[in-house]
């Protein structure tokens, strides 16, 4: 497959060329981050802009000292510079903090877009202090919005089987076989944890961590008790909840609590847990069978449709809340969203059948919408 656009490009475009404030994208390893931004730079200074990389030791050094003059030293006569990989520069957002408040047209004025592979260490290093300094943004694996625009309604059906177990992350579009793909997923998952939640997140038993994800990766669509997970694994509740909460930041997993404004009735303390990617989820478990085979169809579903409405919502800029409903009668929703004064319910089925929202919600909720989401209307959803 040739190239893919972005959804973001023309966002980050608007802002590293507007206000001086520096850009930060962030986002899991090998979701594109690096590719887009130096598209960006060479559509917007051709050969011209400077390229570092946190990698790099002594780009590292310089950087990290946060001395003006060595920081002038290093930008100077650049409009615009990359900083890449920045989650492997110590103190880098002092050093941001630092460029951005000593600016002066004629010494230290450049442009600067950085990314990193990983929130752990950047933007908790740098979100304090560059309050007021950035604008932020976050790229996930391929969205069917961004394949939406060079394929039509067919062609975009055709692709769901395998995205429903492979996923959606970028290399898998120019890899010529299933078995590589698969392989390339098997390796992407062990970078994902290995070197960016371990590594950053300075977790010193990883065979704990894995159970914990395989464990997540059965229980998508299903609400979760840390303190089951926690006894599980060996790991105490507390444990549990901070390492979920790193693989939030790691974009690995993300959650959804409870919709509730009654708290007698409702559910309210649990919380679902998803999967970013499809195809990490499977690789955890050790199983890539093809849709047709799958007994957990139901789950792949699910997890599939939240995360490409998620994507969806972010790149868009539609602000809203999202949660899953359940009252401790049985009654539930997989999916609710709200805002701009409204309530969006959505169930989802594989199949097409006639599904009505429970009479609770819609009497608790006078005027919330309700939508069955199935494999024959699916795209309408997770294209916004």
């Amino acid at each position: 497959m040739t190239h893919i656009h972005r959804a973001l490009k023309e966002a980050i475009a608007e802002r590293i060329t507007g206000d001086n404030r520096h850009v930060l994208l962030f986002g899991a390893r090998q979701t594109g981050k690096t590719t887009l931004a130096q598209e960006l730079m060479e559509e917007l200074a051709p050969g011209e802009y400077l390229l570092l990389s946190g990698e790099d030791p002594r780009t590292a050094e310089q950087i990290s000292s946060c001395d003006l003059s060595r920081l002038r030293g290093i930008l100077a006569g650049y409009r615009y510079v990359l900083l890449d990989e920045a989650q492997h520069i110590p103190d880098v957002g002092r050093a941001l903090k630092i460029i951005h408040d000593n600016r002066a047209p004629d010494l230290l004025d450049p442009r600067i877009l950085v990314t990193g592979s990983s929130s752990l260490s950047l933007a908790g290093g740098t979100r304090e202090a560059l309050t007021g300094r950035t604008w932020s943004f976050v790229l996930y694996p391929i969205a069917f919005m961004e394949l939406a625009e060079r394929e039509n309604p067919f062609e975009l059906h055709g692709r769901l089987p395998e995205a429903l177990v492979l996923g959606m992350y970028p290399a898998l579009f120019s890899l010529a076989n299933r078995r590589d793909r698969v392989e390339h997923l098997r390796e992407l998952s062990n970078a994902y944890l290995y070197r960016d939640v371990l590594e950053l997140g300075d977790i010193r038993n990883p065979r704990r961590l894995r159970d914990l994800l395989r464990l997540l990766a059965y229980q998508v669509g299903a609400e979760v008790s840390y303190q089951e997970l926690g006894r599980q694994v060996g790991l105490s509740t507390d444990t549990v909840i901070s390492y979920i909460d790193l693989l939030e930041k790691a974009y690995v997993v993300f959650r959804l609590g409870a919709f509730s404004r009654n708290l007698r009735k409702e559910i309210s303390r649990k919380d679902k847990i998803y999967f970013y990617d499809n195809g990490v989820r499977n690789i955890l478990i050790e199983d890539t069978k093809e849709w047709h085979l799958r007994g957990d169809r139901g789950a792949l579903w699910e997890n599939f449709l939240v995360s490409e409405r998620r994507k969806t919502n972010a790149y868009i800029r539609r602000r809203c809340n999202s949660f899953f409903w359940r009252v401790y009668t049985g009654a539930e929703i997989d999916y609710v969203e709200e805002g701009d004064g409204e309530i969006r319910a959505y169930e989802f089925k594989v199949q097409q059948k006639r599904t009505t929202a429970p009479r609770s919600f819609l009497q608790a909720y006078p005027g919330a919408q309700f939508h069955s989401i199935h494999m024959e209307n699916w795209l309408e959803f997770v294209l916004g």
